[in-house]
């Protein structure tokens, strides 16, 4: 079955932590995110939808790659850079995605704008969205581009958060059943 962009985070909810095993089975049981809560479910993917449309796909999977490394998401990790190869992309640059300001010359200067913001949208609590990193994004996209780059950045954030607090296994991409 092929999936669309809109429903590729629909099981988007699996994370695997670092337990010991006796830790592991006496985890305490996570919820279906999806179907626990329906509605907000169909409006994350709503979210997701909406914020990807108009945007190359080689540049919404590096943004995606990008949170994950950042929050630790390993299920979104493997989902994301899986899609990326699917979509092209190559293994030199998923590879250097979590460096990417060590191997700037493997980005574009649009990529780089919005892994820069990536970056700060992620970790807003540690420094906030500085100015200079916004302006530089805001060079790189139009007012359109810009608002659907922030809204996928909120969206995988969101989908990082749900697949972690739901203790989602890495390897384990639902779509494909």
């Amino acid at each position: 079955m092929v999936m669309t962009n809109t429903e590729t985070h629909t099981t988007h909810t699996t994370h695997s932590t670092h337990t010991t095993h006796a830790e592991a089975t006496e985890a305490t049981a996570r919820i279906d995110f999806a179907k626990a809560a329906p509605k907000v479910f169909k409006a994350v993917i709503g979210l997701d939808a909406a914020a990807r449309t108009g945007l190359d796909p080689a540049l919404v999977e590096l943004i995606q790659i990008r949170a994950s490394h950042l929050n630790g998401c390993a299920y979104c990790l493997h989902m994301h850079t899986n899609d990326a190869r699917k979509a092209g992309e190559s293994e030199d640059r998923l590879h250097m995605v979590a460096v990417w300001r060590e191997a700037r010359n493997f980005f574009t200067a649009k990529e780089q704008a919005a892994l820069a913001l990536t970056d700060a949208v992620t970790l807003v609590a540690d420094a906030g969205v500085s100015d200079g990193v916004y302006a530089e994004a805001a060079a790189q996209f139009d007012e359109t581009e810009l608002g659907h780059v922030l809204g996928l950045i909120l969206a995988i954030n969101t989908w990082n958060r749900i697949a972690l607090s739901t203790a989602k296994v890495a390897g384990t991409d639902e779509r494909q059943g």
